[in-house]
């Protein structure tokens, strides 16, 4: 396992590092997507996240198996999130929580939604979230690359997030749920300030 993912790494660090820009006056991707990050983190609003549910999908787990795991899992969160022009949500966080074995687990990342309008202040998102999270069972520790789908129903500075895990039997298939507060209200999904 530690080899499949030192040689992960390595193949991302390569890639990252000979990332060339395919004209002289445009950027390369990793360039790109390293300015979409900072500028989030420089210019978006601060967010607070908070874990409260992990569901262990019933048809991947045995109700014994399920009741024997961490379901309603304690931390906490803080991110920066930023609505661009198109009203698309970026955002760049940290958060510690309980895994499903009540050893801690954490993550770190960049994430982007788009957005479903259903009312003045109500929406419905979808995006992806990429980063890195490290836990006991997996590499003691060691960071794990991650790309997962998110969701999320919003009202006004409040959101209900959710994040899959895919996997097999016994394994993954689990949905992630925090709950998120924008502090600060900078900018809001239709890209006006508030």
């Amino acid at each position: 396992m530690k080899r499949i993912l030192y040689s992960a790494l390595a193949g991302l660090a390569t890639i990252a590092v000979t990332s060339q820009a395919w004209a002289d006056d445009q950027p390369g991707w990793f360039d790109q997507a390293w300015n979409e990050v900072a500028q989030t983190y420089r210019q978006g609003s601060t967010e607070l996240y908070l874990p409260f549910h992990t569901l262990h999908a019933p048809w991947a787990y045995s109700k014994e198996k399920i009741a024997e795991y961490q379901n309603w899992p304690v931390g906490f969160g803080n991110g920066r999130g930023l609505f661009d022009d198109k009203g698309n949500w970026h955002g760049v966080y940290v958060m510690g929580f309980q895994d499903s074995h009540y050893k801690p687990e954490w993550i770190a990342g960049y994430g982007w939604k788009t957005y479903w309008h259903l009312g003045s202040d109500a929406r419905l998102g979808l995006g992806y979230t990429a980063g890195f999270t490290t836990r006991a069972d997996y590499g003691n520790y060691m960071p794990i690359p991650l790309l997962l789908p998110i969701a999320s129903a919003e009202y006004g500075k409040v959101s209900l997030e959710s994040a899959y895990v895919p996997g097999g039997k016994g394994n993954g298939n689990v949905f992630f749920m925090w709950a998120k507060w924008r502090l600060d209200g900078k900018s809001s999904a239709d890209g006006s300030r508030r």
